[in-house]
């Protein structure tokens, strides 16, 4: 993999590929840059596109001290827009992905940016008795409190864990049944450095930024899967309303990860609002 610079040194690791417009895509918490693997044939038809390894994910040995918060995962990004000199860039996130590129609308603004994606993901993770829109629509910080320490005993159960009793029904027959599919990512997961990841938990679940909304002017397209693991419906309207002019699109029957669960119709999509009309036929 390419790396570049952070400006506190630290290497971040990403791939590059396609010619076009910039395309930045942010993965999840625990997941790397090969989530987005399905859709490089479409999306380099049109594009240059960016896909990280967030600073504590993918396996790669830190050479600094740096706490992967959002704060610095956000600066991160914009080191990555300036190590590279791009304009007019696009830039698609998934769950904590979606969480970073909100960190840096308030860090940075929209500036030199062009059109935002964000997929799955409440800008305030953890409930309380005025916000229902978080995790499961009931997580709150004493429920994350066990969480965490169920993190530090296990973090690869615990993450297996949180997705499967929550909102999902299939998630949690496929969690109970312990097939091939579960013992893969148990497996992966249990491969990670786990402190990396549960003080980027930590970062996440005190993050909020619904006053961030408000303040988006920028073309935003807004992906949710209506069987979510983590999310409501109403969350997703809540999203959608409170960022002026965005398109929601709710994907019946998809879980967490909805633009991979039904991938030719995320391309399709996603290429639409790019303005891709060579990759909007929708290629897997």
């Amino acid at each position: 993999m390419e790396h570049f610079l952070a400006d506190d040194g630290e290497r971040i690791h990403l791939r590059i590929s396609g010619q076009g417009r910039p395309l930045v895509l942010l993965h999840g918490w625990t997941s790397t840059h090969r989530d987005w693997t399905p859709f490089m044939p479409a999306l380099e038809a049109g594009c240059r596109v960016f896909r990280w390894d967030a600073r504590g994910h993918g396996g790669h040995a830190p050479r600094s001290a740096a706490v992967p918060t959002v704060a610095r995962m956000a600066r991160d990004l914009h080191n990555l827009i300036r190590h590279y000199g791009l304009q007019d860039v696009a830039i698609a996130g998934h769950s904590m992905g979606a969480l970073t590129l909100w960190q840096y609308l308030r860090d940075w603004g929209e500036e030199g940016l062009s059109h935002l994606a964000f997929i799955d993901q409440s800008p305030r993770l953890l409930t309380d008795t005025g916000w229902r829109f978080g995790i499961y629509g009931d997580f709150d910080a004493h429920r994350n409190a066990i969480f965490m320490d169920e993190l530090g005993k296990d973090l690869a159960e615990a993450v297996l864990r949180l997705a499967a009793f929550g909102n999902n029904a299939r998630a949690r027959d496929k969690y109970l049944e312990n097939g091939a599919g579960i013992q893969l990512a148990r497996q992966r997961l249990g491969a990670l450095d786990p402190q990396p990841l549960i003080d980027c938990w930590a970062s996440l679940t005190a993050a909020d930024y619904r006053d961030v909304l408000q303040t988006i002017t920028l073309p935003s397209f807004l992906v949710y899967g209506d069987e979510s693991n983590f999310y409501s419906v109403d969350t997703a309207r809540h999203v959608a309303g409170q960022i002026a002019g965005s398109r929601l699109q709710l994907y019946a029957g998809q879980d967490h990860a909805p633009h991979l669960g039904e991938r030719e119709r995320f391309i399709r999509e996603l290429s639409a609002f790019l303005g891709l009309c060579g990759a909007a036929a929708g290629r897997p």
